[in-house]
């Protein structure tokens, strides 16, 4: 329930606190004052979409906050470990330049949570929204929430889910013969290519090096020779010259000891060359070029470019390819038994679907019945004596005949006069039949859907005379189960107003500036005088207005 409003710089209102009671509050005053502002102001502390145009001209940022009792979001302030022991206090700010911030007990939250939330606290029915009973996609929304079908939609969207899952997984490998064979051809010419190319890892670069060793085979010998003659030759090679200066110096150093580590390192020298030597001579012998071995190198090279080139991948790509060929040649010899294996899981979850759909038909059917004998007796309360109202239900047309929602198209018909036969509702209801069929129908869904507050505004559209006061009747009535706040240019829905504020308009240094005043019972007797007959309120309408407001509050004592 909501205990206290705070609005700051909204529109035209600079700054309004208003404490709604238990029961039926009703807000009055003339047209352009601001009623609907206050409704704006609710919409936009609960999530709804708050533009710089809420801004009052000239302030820096506009604020609301609302407290509720915690009734209907306590699973929700549980799941997001919020402290509820304080209550509930929401905290919306909008900037001038359109940017929002939230804040739930203290703590930030988004938008999308401030929405999430605000559907457990407050059903707004906005100035427009009995126009959503002309939308028949809509109809199904409201029968399924009077059924309380949320548990059994919710399980049949996932059976619906798996089945489209299936479908999708069956069309995917569904293909036609011409595509099959094409697919089978060109993965078996790319793997019987590829297979018979037998290319290995690092192939090409090993065969490019052996090139360049075969295009310089003369001059590399030429120089091998050359380098193991001057280190390892017979006269003046640097091993020799090693040997005769490791002797000399051995002598030196038998005659200075100190010398002896120079020894060593010629001897050293002397090593390394004969290694060096050693192993130019091992590569000169290894060197074995056959007459045609250059023209191998160059088919073979020749061979693995042009493959690379055909298809646009390199060596390690081509091994890729080669495997991904021969893993769609498995899948095709496959194919037939995957396709029984998902044609029989396609066939078990649409039955599964099938079956969920049914059942919804049948709930949707007995909660049908049920809504019209409600939603008859509801109507003739409110003056529709004759009215005639019927929830049609039409198979869903084409293949396999049900959707996410079901198997259902529903339609809510209606005739207001006797000996009419029930037509679209969209097509032959007037302005004041919807507003009575949306409040009959919140009255109806109310018992069910555990929210706590019921906001309406101007729920008396087209409705007058007798009408009006069977409406205010209503109201009072559904107040009494929850609380109910209530925008009306009616004077018999004022009346029965268990908490009753006017709003003003009035103007000061140039500017307008809205307030929200809650009234006593002398304030309510001269609001009720001044809707009857406007500003001109005289003895007589105030008199009348005392006796309308004492017959409401004994038609409330009698509830």
């Amino acid at each position: 329930m909501l205990t206290e409003l705070h609005i700051e710089n909204i529109a035209v209102i600079e700054r309004a606190d208003i404490e709604p009671g238990p029961g039926l509050n009703v807000l009055t005053g003339e047209t352009g004052a601001g009623k609907s502002i206050v409704i704006d102001s609710l919409e936009a502390v609960l999530g709804a979409r708050a533009s710089r145009e809420l801004v009052r001209t000239g302030a820096e940022r506009a604020s609301v906050t609302a407290a509720f009792t915690t009734d209907g979001a306590e699973d929700w302030l549980s799941e997001n470990e919020l402290d509820e022991d304080d209550g509930l206090v929401i905290r919306r700010r909008v900037n001038a330049d359109g940017k929002s911030s939230a804040q739930v007990n203290g703590t930030p939250v988004s938008a999308a949570e401030l929405r999430t939330l605000g559907s457990r606290l407050l059903d707004i029915h906005g100035q427009n929204d009995g126009r959503q009973l002309m939308d028949e996609t809509r109809h199904r929304d409201y029968l399924d929430s009077f059924a309380g079908l949320a548990p059994e939609l919710e399980r049949h969207r996932e059976l619906y889910a798996a089945y489209r899952e299936a479908a999708s997984a069956l069309k995917k490998l569904e293909m036609t013969e011409a595509e099959r064979e094409r697919r089978e051809r060109e993965f078996r010419m790319t793997a019987d290519e590829l297979t018979a190319a037998n290319i290995r890892p690092g192939e090409e670069e090993q065969l490019t090096a052996r090139r360049e060793l075969l295009r310089n085979s003369e001059k590399l010998t030429e120089a091998l020779d050359a380098a193991y003659a001057a280190l390892y030759g017979e006269d003046g090679s640097a091993s020799e010259l090693a040997g005769e200066a490791s002797g000399w110096a051995q002598r030196a150093a038998d005659m200075a000891p100190e010398l002896d580590e120079a020894v060593a390192e010629i001897e050293s020298a002397r090593a390394s060359i004969e290694d060096a030597a050693e192993r130019l001579r091992d590569f000169r012998e290894s060197l074995d070029f056959s007459p045609g071995e250059y023209d191998a190198l160059e088919t073979r090279l020749s061979q693995l470019r042009r493959l690379e080139k055909k298809y646009g991948k390199d060596e390690s790509g081509l091994a890729a390819l080669l495997e991904r060929a021969k893993q769609g040649l498995e899948e095709l010899d496959s194919s037939d038994e995957k396709r029984r294996e998902l044609e029989a899981e396609l066939a078990k979850r649409k039955k599964a679907a099938y079956n969920s759909a049914k059942e919804l038909s049948k709930l949707r059917k007995a909660a049908g019945e049920e809504l019209r004998q409600r939603i008859e007796a509801g109507l003739k309360e409110l003056s529709m004596p004759s009215v005639r109202f019927e929830t049609e239900l039409t198979p869903l047309g084409g293949e396999p005949g049900f959707d996410e929602t079901g198997m259902d198209e529903v339609r809510f018909l209606m005739s207001a006069n006797a000996g009419e036969t029930p037509g679209r509702i969209s097509k032959i209801a007037s302005g004041g039949e919807l507003a009575r069929i949306m409040l009959v129908m919140k009255d109806v869904l109310s018992e069910r859907d555990g929210v706590p507050a019921v906001v309406f505004d101007e729920i008396d559209e087209g409705v007058s005379g007798i009408a009006a006061q069977r409406v205010a009747e209503k109201l009072a009535r559904l107040a009494r189960k929850k609380q109910v706040i209530c925008v009306t240019h009616l004077p018999q829905i004022a009346a029965m107003a268990d908490t009753h504020f006017r709003i003003a308009k009035t103007e000061r240094d140039g500017r307008t500036y809205t307030q929200v005043t809650p009234l006593d019972r002398e304030g309510r007797i001269r609001e009720l005088a001044r809707l009857h007959g406007g500003e001109n309120v005289t003895e007589t309408t105030l008199a009348s207005a005392a006796e309308q407001l004492d017959a409401a509050s004994n038609y409330k004592g009698g509830l």
